[in-house]
């Protein structure tokens, strides 16, 4: 499995980008394997304030459906809209097209956030 190193982790299995104020997310390597066929994504609301850990996405899959959560505080300020036509982007593509949504950061991150080795440790010990 794939797990680029310079990217953050969450415990919920996805993967942020900071920079310059703003969080690229999307689900990991790991969690589209456990998934199976991505076959549906329920976007976030565009200007939806949201938390740490909240809900804001829903993948559906042939093996069941999923919530993603957001893995900082922040403003949705954009969302992937061509995972609405192509949702297997989220399995073909998980750090590329296959991006979620992006946050305008509310605060610090630091702490929230799992690095590479964390991250491993993690699945190591599922």
């Amino acid at each position: 499995m794939n797990f680029p190193e310079h990217l953050l982790y969450t415990a919920e299995h996805e993967w942020v980008d900071i920079s310059d104020g703003i969080a690229t997310m999307g689900i990991t390597d790991y969690a589209q394997d456990a998934l199976g066929d991505v076959v549906f994504v329920g976007l976030p609301e565009l200007g939806r304030t949201v938390g740490a850990g909240d809900s804001i996405a829903e993948v559906e899959s042939t093996k069941s459906v999923s919530d993603i959560f957001a893995p900082v505080a922040g403003v949705i300020s954009e969302i992937n809209e061509r995972l609405q036509a192509t949702p297997e982007l989220l399995n073909s593509d998980p750090y590329g097209e296959g991006w979620i949504c992006r946050l305008t950061l509310a605060g610090d991150p630091a702490g929230q956030l799992l690095d590479i080795a964390a991250y491993r440790k993690l699945l190591n010990s599922e």
